[in-house]
């Protein structure tokens, strides 16, 4: 099936040449980080975390996501999923290495990593953290390619890869509760000491990975011939909708307990993220603007789908258009609230009480957009191997 990915149209191909310029852009950058050092980061020593592990975390959401579609097909026998399953599970691949890849360019020296496989300490939250997303990994690799080959040869899968299939199941809740976990085992940061971190996590998860499916599933309706089906799309919205709502009052209730309960360390948080905090006579506010947008965006893109969903417009296809807009919507306000005000704002308050805002610099930016556009790339080649497949069953 390989070959498949080596036949495309010029679309495909100058797509193709123009992510990898931008993954040149991001390897010139990492080089010179490595070269000369994190200094070249907006990182230090109050804030030992920054662009790479937010998104780090964001990703690792979305490899989960892919669950959204796996549960309701294989425990379910949802049908309706029957042409996009395989979506999820190529989905993950991606994101698991961009997730990966994140980690690497954060620890500074790549061979770093290899102490956690040589000097394993169980006691330690990253060694699971790397045991649970290798896993997941390796699920995602064998699972989508022996049932794409079934389904190319148009056979049944194997009985033996449903094995693998139900083990992925737990393990997709897993990799984003045990990231959850990461944050909750470090007392200096009282904004991340949540028992509601993990369900924060997931909630989140099972919206923005749906999100990616969907508006893939769009753009494939108009370049690549392929639809997924009305009942199928109508259905993730459904999901979507409930993941984003559940994440939202989760959002609410980090409220209610910081300022009903008073606790400073929360407050300090949520006061730094959505008002600004004023001290020895500097305004920090920084993440305001990111902050509102995404509330915004989150009740913006949930109105709009919710209105699709009561008035039966989501089974029209003038109502694509509509679709992605209140994915797109709700997608970045996830990005915005996980991606970069959770992991940012516990960081900006320091475990004594002062604020250290960070500003990520270009190198940092550059590395990101690399990476991301690796991302794309497999993501890219991958939903191709699956959509020709799918056309050679059909023909």
């Amino acid at each position: 099936m390989i070959e498949k990915a080596l036949r495309g149209s010029s679309r495909y191909w100058t797509w193709l040449g123009i992510l990898a310029i931008f993954i040149g852009i991001g390897t010139f950058c990492y080089v010179r980080q490595f070269l000369i050092g994190q200094g070249l980061t907006g990182m230090g020593r109050d804030l030992g975390w920054g662009l790479y592990i937010s998104q780090f975390t964001f990703l690792v959401g979305v490899a989960a996501g892919g669950l959204m579609l796996v549960l309701p097909y294989y425990v379910h026998d949802f049908k309706a999923f029957g042409r996009i399953t395989v979506l999820g599970e190529f989905l993950a691949i991606p994101a698991l290495v961009m997730c990966l890849l994140f980690i690497i360019v954060d620890i500074g020296q790549p061979l770093r990593a290899m102490n956690m496989i040589l000097h394993p300490t169980p006691n330690s939250m990253l060694f699971w953290d790397m045991c649970v997303l290798l896993t997941y990994l390796f699920l995602n690799l064998i699972c989508s390619w022996v049932i794409l080959t079934a389904e190319r040869k148009e056979v049944a899968p194997p009985k033996w890869i449903y094995i693998f299939v139900y083990i992925s199941i737990p393990m997709a809740v897993s990799i984003h509760t045990v990231t959850a976990m990461l944050y909750c085992g470090l007392p200096g940061h009282e904004f991340w000491l949540s028992a509601i971190t993990a369900p924060r996590f997931l909630a989140s998860a099972f919206a923005a990975g749906p999100i990616i499916i969907v508006l893939a599933c769009l753009l494939m309706k108009r370049i690549a011939n392929f639809d997924a089906g009305k009942e199928a799309i109508n259905k993730i919205l459904t999901i979507i909708i409930y993941a984003a709502l559940i994440n939202a009052f989760f959002v609410c209730m980090e409220f209610f307990v910081a300022y009903y309960s008073t606790i400073p360390g929360h407050m300090h948080s949520l006061d730094y993220l959505f008002f600004g905090i004023e001290e020895h006579g500097v305004m920090y506010n920084n993440l305001v603007p990111f902050m509102w947008t995404s509330v915004f965006l989150c009740f913006g893109g949930l109105i709009v789908l919710a209105w699709l969903k009561l008035s039966k417009k989501v089974m029209t296809d003038a109502a694509d258009w509509i679709i992605a807009a209140g994915c797109l919507a709700v997608f970045l306000s996830l990005f915005i609230d996980k991606g970069l005000g959770f992991v940012l704002g516990g960081l900006a308050i320091t475990p004594f009480d002062t604020v250290v805002e960070y500003y990520p610099t270009v190198n940092e930016i550059g590395i990101t957009i690399g990476i991301w556009a690796v991302g794309i790339f497999m993501v890219t080649v991958l939903y191709k191997l699956a959509v020709d497949v799918e056309h050679e069953v059909e023909e």
